[in-house]
């Protein structure tokens, strides 16, 4: 029998420690600490070797793209950086029942039209995958389908059929025999994922792992985990809702910031080609709290309906509900408005506010934006029609610019809005169907949405001109 030894493992960064502390000596975290009990891998166990590497020339190599499979989703391919590369190990998490699995079968059946794909189900029996992809029209010969948990069994499987694509669905439920501990515990992931990652080196084969989150939103198991594969994906989106974001916070082969939109229906998923339509079709602007803001996601922009609402209580504590925004940020820009605004406070209210269509906001170009909704209905005024509010907010109240304005112009104007407030000084160029309003600071934002009609220029609060 393999003699077994007894480790410390940390649960946020995988760190080993052969003895118990308070405090993990790699990464610093209180009370992360969990004894494991680490069976030691027999000869007959350990995994096959790869072929010895021969170092060579960085010059002497190709400066071609690595190869890619493209899939017939062009959202999918965008996150992924324009295809799956040949031997990449990209992650995906999300909330349970936000579509994970949907996603990867819809990806399975578009890659299995050039080939083999091998599709490994953990979780659910054959008869429950096939139900799944029969109502998602995604029944095509190809895809493979093994029930099973064995990580031996599973490798094994992949090197014989060698397969154009490989889905483990999901690494929380693989189990490696060579190791002690249940299925989803810190060693058994952190081992199944790196004996994978080496196996896709190997042989090439790219390999997709489903993950599971936690209550937090990270993906659950060793923080290392993220660390070994290539691309990190993170589904988003309100299961009450239909949009899905798939955001990409790390990829070695593309932009680490870039997001795919899809639509959750009754056959499914489908990809959002234009996502500020979709995001605008419902939109009300005329109504007292609601902005509609130019956000941008990697490298494109978004046109989002920012809603607020400012109910008066005498109740004691106020509530402060952000959904689809950073709540921290909420009250900075309720403490602006309180000090740099006149006859404004938020002492006796609730604020709410909510992004429309389960979209999560996360860069600060939607200050501005945010702050105009919040007075819009404190004072039940609505915002004109056609506008479009960008800026970030500074502490002293003033306006400051925002990176790839013009790119925020022209998909606005792209849409038919016809007014836009931004920040003063901005050098991006103008779209002809826009009348753009500079502002300096959150008053003159304010005294410029509210004054009827805006006209072009520098917008000047203290004299209450607009300066063509």
């Amino acid at each position: 029998m393999p003699k077994s030894t007894i480790t410390f493992v940390c649960t946020e960064c995988g760190g080993e420690s052969l003895r118990w502390a308070g405090q993990c000596p790699h990464c610093r975290a209180w009370n992360t600490l969990q004894e494991f009990q680490v069976r030691k891998a027999t000869r007959d166990s350990r995994p096959r070797p790869m072929e010895p590497a021969r170092a060579i020339a960085l010059t002497d190599l190709a400066a071609e793209d690595a190869p890619r499979i493209r899939l017939g989703w062009g959202e999918l391919n965008r996150v992924l950086g324009g295809g799956v590369v040949a031997g990449s190990l990209v992650l995906i998490g999300g909330e349970p029942g936000v579509g994970k699995s949907t996603l990867l079968m819809h990806a399975a059946a578009q890659a299995a039209r050039g080939g083999k794909v091998l599709y490994v189900s953990g979780e659910e029996s054959g008869q429950q995958v096939r139900m799944r992809a029969q109502r998602l029209g995604a029944l095509e010969p190809g895809i493979l389908l093994l029930a099973e948990n064995d990580l031996d069994a599973i490798c094994e499987t992949i090197r014989a059929e060698r397969p154009r694509l490989a889905i483990i669905d999901s690494i929380q439920t693989v189990t490696d025999a060579g190791f002690e501990g249940s299925a989803g515990s810190v060693t058994q992931v952190r081992e199944s994922a790196a004996r994978l990652m080496r196996l896709a080196k190997e042989i090439g084969v790219p390999v997709f792992l489903v993950g599971h989150v936690t209550k937090d939103g990270s993906i659950a198991g060793p923080r290392v985990l993220e660390h070994i594969v290539d691309t990190v994906l993170y589904l988003e989106g309100d299961r009450r809702q239909e949009l899905r974001l798939l955001r990409a916070t790390k990829n070695r082969f593309g932009s680490a910031e870039e997001i795919g939109v899809f639509a959750m229906g009754e056959a499914g998923l489908e990809e959002v080609s234009d996502p500020s339509a979709a995001l605008l079709a419902s939109a009300q602007p005329s109504a007292p709290g609601t902005a509609i803001v130019a956000t941008l996601e990697g490298t494109r922009p978004l046109l989002v309906e920012v809603q607020s609402l400012v109910n008066s209580t005498p109740n004691h504590p106020l509530r402060r509900v952000a959904n689809g925004f950073d709540v921290n940020r909420l009250h900075m820009i309720l403490a602006v408005l309180e000090r740099r605004l006149e006859n404004t406070s938020f002492g006796q209210k609730d604020v709410f506010v909510s992004v429309a269509g389960g979209i999560r906001i996360t860069e600060p170009a939607a200050d501005l934006g945010l702050a105009l909704s919040i007075v819009s209905n404190d004072r039940s005024r609505p915002m004109p029609d056609g506008l479009v509010v960008i800026g970030e907010l500074g502490l002293s109240g003033e306006v400051r610019r925002v990176g790839h304005l013009e790119r925020r112009l022209q998909e606005a104007e792209r849409h038919g809005l016809t007014r836009a407030l931004i920040p003063a000084g901005s050098r991006a160029g103008r779209p002809s169907g826009l009348d753009v309003v500079e502002v300096r600071s959150v008053a003159d934002a304010v005294s410029a949405a509210f004054s009827s009609p805006i006209k072009s220029g520098v917008f000047i609060a203290e004299a209450g001109l607009s300066v063509s």
